[in-house]
């Protein structure tokens, strides 16, 4: 065996290229590998996001329906209360017609009226603030207007029948007469200012 010492021991020496055709086939069967290994980490990759949108849609799911779960709660007897108010409105109607009259029985009506008032109240119904107070479409419902000097435009000058609300959705709109500006034809009509 012969031994040859150059000095390098190799170690500045290039790379043979390749001799026979396996290393070829070697490289291309390494290539298709890192392929298919790029395209699992892609697939990976997809599959990730899917499941996190899913994950997040799953979340959104949760706290819609425990939302609908409260307001159901909230709003479960949103029927029966708007039932009662017009028994409420009739109360409210009766005592103020036998105010002026001392009678027993409009004690009675006027302790009902109170009672009914209070639990509508414990379940948590209010009553819209109307007169005096500027239209509000969300909250009145316009029934007439009135030209007046006195009020403000869109003033409401009147409340025909009493609106209320369940915590903060409306049961029924109150009925009121609204205030415009006077038209300047009765200006006009009364005939010239003299200064």
């Amino acid at each position: 065996m012969i031994n040859r010492d150059d000095g390098d021991n190799g170690r500045d020496r290039q790379p043979e290229p390749p001799v026979s055709g396996s290393e070829t086939v070697d490289d291309e069967r390494v290539r298709a590998l890192e392929a298919d290994l790029a395209k699992a980490r892609e697939e990976a990759k997809q599959a990730q996001d899917r499941w996190l949108r899913e994950r997040a849609d799953l979340e959104n799911v949760k706290r819609r329906s425990a939302r609908e779960k409260a307001d159901l709660a909230k709003f479960a007897s949103e029927g029966v209360l708007r039932d009662l108010l017009p028994v409420v409105d009739n109360l409210e109607r009766a005592v103020a017609h036998a105010e002026d009259q001392n009678d027993p029985l409009l004690s009675g009506v006027k302790l009902v009226l109170k009672s009914l008032q209070d639990v509508l109240e414990r379940h948590g119904v209010t009553r819209v603030k109307a007169r005096g107070s500027l239209f509000d479409p969300t909250q009145h419902q316009a029934m007439a207007q009135m030209e007046s000097a006195v009020h403000e435009p869109n003033a409401v000058v009147d409340e025909h029948q009493a609106g209320y609300r369940l915590h903060d959705r409306l049961l029924r709109p109150a009925m009121v007469t609204v205030a415009k500006a006077p038209s300047p034809d009765q200006d006009l009509a009364k005939g010239p200012r003299s200064t």
